[in-house]
């Protein structure tokens, strides 16, 4: 799983072959778009109380190929119900504040073979905590219309505010709360836990440690970074 809040040249791709910008594609007209469609994105719960099922995603690069993984796991005991991977070919270069553009399709593709539905999905990426306010786990949320909570595991803005007994503070930018870093593990690096889409904060931060157990990362998106690492290897071996 990359740590996504480099916020490096925006030309120069880190994850699989580089990819060609096309000639036509505007950053700026795509910060623009970014921006628009946040003002869409809600913090207001759409979960049941009780939670069945939590979705986990991630997306590993084979060359010029996309690998989308999507998991389903039970909430209360965290076993895997369903995993789903798509291959697709990349079209979009690696562009910190922009991944979502890159990440969308694979990921897509995946969750659309999902047989079991899910209440919540965890991303491995920005929600909200984005310099336009719409990462990663914002736009995916916005686009299947579902609850979406991102989990990144370095910070793309903001500061982080002094960390209380529930071993959490807030992330701010520019005078609002954007987002928290929690500790999901003693003695390691917090993880930046933001709203997505379609949850509040305070529900996020309980699932993501619900969800984690016996390592740092949530388990429905570590189970989802090793099934698209193994497949990265199996499609490695055939080229």
């Amino acid at each position: 799983m990359e740590e996504r809040g480099n916020l490096a040249s925006p030309r120069k791709s880190n994850r699989g072959l580089p990819v060609q910008f096309n000639s036509k594609f505007s950053v700026d007209k795509a910060h623009a778009a970014q921006r628009s469609l946040a003002k869409r994105v809600t913090g207001e719960d759409n979960l049941p109380t009780k939670i069945h099922f939590v979705a986990g995603t991630d997306v590993a690069y084979a060359g010029k190929v996309s690998i989308g993984v999507a998991t389903v796991l039970s909430y209360e005991s965290l076993d895997l119900v369903e995993s789903q991977v798509a291959h697709v070919e990349t079209r979009f270069p690696y562009i910190p504040t922009l991944l979502s553009f890159r990440e969308l399709p694979p990921t897509l593709a995946a969750i659309r073979k999902l047989k079991n539905p899910s209440d919540v999905f965890l991303v491995d990426g920005h929600g909200i905590a984005h310099p336009y306010r719409l990462g990663f786990a914002s736009h995916l949320g916005l686009v299947i219309d579902k609850s979406t909570i991102g989990v990144a595991k370095s910070i793309l803005c903001g500061k982080v505010g002094r960390m209380t007994r529930e071993r959490r503070a807030d992330l701010t930018d520019k005078g609002a709360v954007i987002g928290a870093a929690v500790e999901t593990e003693t003695g390691r690096k917090p993880l930046y836990v933001s709203i997505g889409h379609q949850v509040s904060l305070k529900r996020a931060i309980e699932i993501v440690k619900h969800c984690t157990r016996s390592h740092r990362i949530p388990k429905p998106i570590l189970t989802a970074h090793k099934l698209a690492n193994d497949e990265k290897r199996k499609h490695l071996k055939c080229m």
